[in-house]
C-alpha cells in the first residue's frame, strides 16, 4: 500500500550510548479494528530494536489520554513518548513538558496542533510527526462522492454521512473539508449518523437513517461505517441501490471496491504509521536527530483514491 520503507532499525546506531530504552505508546483506543495493526507494528518496531514499548490505553477519552502522559512524564521511566492524541491540541502544554525533560516525543496518526490541514509539526521540539492530513481526507471524500452521484445521474444525490465520533477533532476536520468539496454540486447531505469506529455503530446510523429517508442515494464514512452500512442495507433489501464511498482502505474497503459493492475508498495506512513512527522515535533517543514531517499515505497511487479501476495497486493494511 506504500513504498517499502527501510527496517525499523536501519537507520539506528547499534553503537549508540544508549543502552534500553522505553518508550510509552498512547493510544486513543487499542479497541479498535483500525488500531491494532498500527499497535502490532508499532510492537514489533520497537522489538526488533531492542526497545520496551508500554501501551496506554485512553478508550476514546481525553481527560483518561491527558492524565496518562502526565503519569508518564512525571514517572521519570520513559525516554520516548507515542502520541495519538483524541483532541488536537489537549496534549500540547504535556508534550512541551516532556520535550523541556529531554523526552523524545513523535507523534503518529492524529493531528497534534490546531492546524488540521498540514502533516508539519506544529509543537517545537517534536521528534516527527506521521500523519495523514484530516482536511485532505474530507476533499477527496467530497469529490469521490460527488463522482459516484454523477455516475448515476443523480440529481440531487441525497446522502447519508456518518461521522465516526463527531464531537472530535479528526471528524471536524474531515466533515469540513468534505462539506467545502460538495459545496455548489448535486450532493445533498439529507441524514447524518455515528458509528464510533464499529460495524454495529454503522449498522445503527444506517438503519436510522434509512427510516428517515428511504430514498436515500448514497452512504459515506469510515470504512467501519459502511461495512456496518451494507449489513443495514442488506436486511432492508436494498442491496445495490444506495452508492457507498469509504475511508480507509481496509481489507474490506479494498475487497467492496474490487466488487464494484463499492463506488470508491479513501486510503489511509495505520500499520504503516506504527512501524515510521517507533523507527523515528528510536532514532531521535539513539541520535537526536528528529524526522520532521513523515506522510504514510503520501506516495500511493492516484493520491490514495481505490476505485475498481486501480484497486490491485492497494494492499489493504488493516481488517475494516
Amino acid at each position: 500500500m506504500i513504498a517499502t520503507v527501510a527496517p525499523a532499525n536501519a537507520a539506528i546506531s547499534k553503537s549508540s550510548k544508549v543502552k534500553s530504552i522505553n518508550i510509552a505508546y498512547l493510544s486513543f483506543a487499542v479497541a479498535n479494528s483500525y488500531d491494532a495493526p498500527m499497535l502490532a507494528a508499532a510492537r514489533a518496531t520497537a522489538a526488533v530494536s531492542g526497545a520496551k514499548l508500554t501501551v496506554f490505553d485512553a478508550g476514546n477519552s481525553p481527560q483518561a489520554q491527558y492524565t496518562q502522559l502526565q503519569n508518564v512524564i512525571t514517572s521519570g521511566k520513559y525516554q520516548g513518548i507515542i502520541t495519538q492524541p483524541i483532541f488536537a491540541t489537549g496534549l500540547i502544554p504535556l508534550v512541551l513538558k516532556a520535550i523541556a525533560k529531554k523526552i523524545k516525543v513523535v507523534n503518529i496518526d492524529q493531528i497534534l496542533g490546531a492546524n488540521l490541514t498540514t502533516d508539519k509539526p506544529q509543537v517545537k521540539g517534536l521528534s516527527a510527526n506521521v500523519t495523514f492530513i484530516p482536511s485532505k481526507i474530507g476533499t477527496q471524500l467530497g469529490q469521490q462522492v460527488i463522482a459516484a452521484c454523477a455516475s448515476k445521474q443523480l440529481n440531487p444525490c441525497k446522502v447519508g454521512y456518518v461521522y465516526s465520533i463527531k464531537a472530535s477533532t479528526l471528524d471536524a476536520a474531515i466533515s469540513k473539508g468534505f462539506l467545502a468539496a460538495i459545496a455548489g454540486s448535486p450532493v445533498q447531505v439529507v441524514a447524518e449518523g455515528e458509528s464510533y469506529f464499529t460495524i454495529t455503530g454503522g449498522l445503527t446510523a444506517t438503519q436510522n437513517m434509512l427510516q428517515a429517508h428511504p430514498d436515500l442515494n448514497l452512504i459515506t464514512g469510515s470504512d467501519q461505517s459502511i461495512e456496518g452500512a451494507v449489513q443495514a442495507l442488506d436486511s432492508a433489501k436494498k442491496t445495490g441501490q444506495v452508492l457507498l464511498v469509504g475511508f480507509g482502505a481496509s481489507a474490506a474497503g479494498i475487497a467492496g471496491v474490487a466488487s464494484g459493492a463499492w463506488f470508491s475508498d479513501v486510503a489511509q495506512a495505520p500499520a504503516s504509521e506504527g512501524q515510521l513512527g517507533v523507527a523515528a522515535l528510536i532514532k531521535a533517543i539513539r541520535t537526536g536527530k528528529s524526522s520532521g514531517a513523515i506522510n504514510p499515505v503520501g506516495a500511493l497511487p492516484n493520491s490514495g483514491i481505490v476505485t475498481k479501476a486501480n484497486v490491485k495497486k492497494f494492499t489493504a493494511e488493516w481488517p475494516g
